[in-house]
């Protein structure tokens, strides 16, 4: 019998994120989830670096699947979720059971292997601090974006919120990670190609 987990994961290309904003440059959940796991990779190398005993690989295949469950329940902004325990609550159910819906889309010899990534209370304490570190990372670049782009009365609150709360994480990692990796965000294509290394060439 044939598995339709990987062309359900395939639309993850059409659930838009920030729905209920307007956006200068609309984003996926699919580029979303490259752009988390990229930076979550980056977080846990931090840690080990660090001297924390992280399961650098967990963190990169946790991150890559943080957001599946969006394909059945959609994007729900984090204001709409967090509004009151009753929508949190009613918004956790769901996503545990649309986790598990996906879950059993596998081929059964195969679930086991996938289960600790598309169930997100299986995933371990640290793996999840850092996946949900990254997602943050990556909610402010998008937040950071928008307000350059003169859209500051739809992000500019969202901006001041995902920065409390990534300074309220206190994880050397991620205040690293900001440090030397977010100014290069706000730099143009000819900017960041401008540094170039004579050195690589080939003579």
């Amino acid at each position: 019998m044939s598995s339709n987990f990987f062309a359900t994961l395939d639309r993850l290309r059409w659930i838009q994120r920030w729905g209920l904003k307007r956006n200068v440059s609309p984003e996926n959940v699919m580029e979303h989830s490259w752009q988390v796991t990229t930076i979550a990779h980056a977080l846990a190398e931090l840690a080990v670096l660090n001297g924390k005993a992280v399961d650098v690989n967990e963190v990169i295949k946790a991150s890559l699947y943080h957001d599946v469950s969006e394909i059945i329940t959609g994007d729900l902004p984090t204001p709409v979720k967090y509004h009151s325990d009753t929508i949190r609550d009613a918004y956790k159910a769901i996503e545990k059971e649309a986790e598990q819906e996906l879950l059993e889309k596998l081929p059964s010899k195969l679930q086991p292997a996938y289960r600790n990534y598309l169930l997100s209370e299986q995933i371990p304490e640290d793996v999840e601090q850092l996946v949900k570190a990254a997602d943050l990372i990556s909610a402010l670049i998008k937040c950071n974006y928008e307000v350059r782009a003169g859209n500051k009365a739809e992000f500019g609150d969202a901006q001041r919120s995902i920065e409390a709360r990534l300074a309220s994480l206190k994880l050397p990692e991620v205040d690293e990670f900001l440090a030397q990796f977010m100014d290069g965000y706000v730099l143009t294509l000819d900017q960041l190609l401008a540094h170039h290394d004579p050195s690589l060439d080939k003579g």
